[in-house]
């Protein structure tokens, strides 16, 4: 009889990619790699910015906003490299909050968002605790490291 916890090899199917090659993949994988990073780091960059209440998504949208100045939903989107949809839910997010607010452009389909008195205040509040957040995650990649990533990242998204 065999034990519930030990099982036996079982016999794969022809058809089936080879494990090997399934652990390359997943070994060297750049999205893979990428994404499981990012997961990593902005939970890093959630927890430091906990105090504030705000999510380090929510901290750079609000940004994008501040250089931005008020700007619509598309131009916006095209910043953060967003789509629309989401871009939606999360500025919804944020104005519940009282930290943006949202109003008719000179169109009806054009909206145009914008940063609360309360969203500046929360902004200057979480800068310090991002910036801090910000300098350990640079540390640990080697700020050489950093500039390099940061350029050759910007580079691929221009193509």
């Amino acid at each position: 009889m065999t034990s519930p916890m030990k099982q036996d090899s079982p016999v794969e199917p022809k058809d089936w990619i080879d494990m090997n090659l399934a652990r390359d993949m997943g070994r060297t994988c750049v999205c893979f790699n990428m994404r499981k990073t990012t997961r990593f780091i902005t939970q890093f960059y959630d927890r430091s910015l906990r105090p504030t209440g705000l999510r380090v998504t929510q901290m750079t949208l609000m940004t994008a906003i501040r250089v931005l100045g008020p700007t619509s939903f598309k131009r916006l989107s095209e910043a953060v490299g967003m789509d629309q949809t989401t871009l939606s839910r999360n500025v919804s997010l944020l104005e519940k909050k009282g930290l943006v607010e949202t109003e008719a452009g000179e169109d009806h389909r054009w909206r145009k968002i914008s940063l609360t008195q309360s969203g500046h205040e929360a902004l200057k509040q979480a800068y310090p605790l991002w910036k801090a957040a910000q300098a350990e995650i640079v540390s640990k990649i080697g700020p050489e490291n950093w500039t390099s990533v940061l350029e050759r990242m910007s580079l691929m998204m221009r193509k």
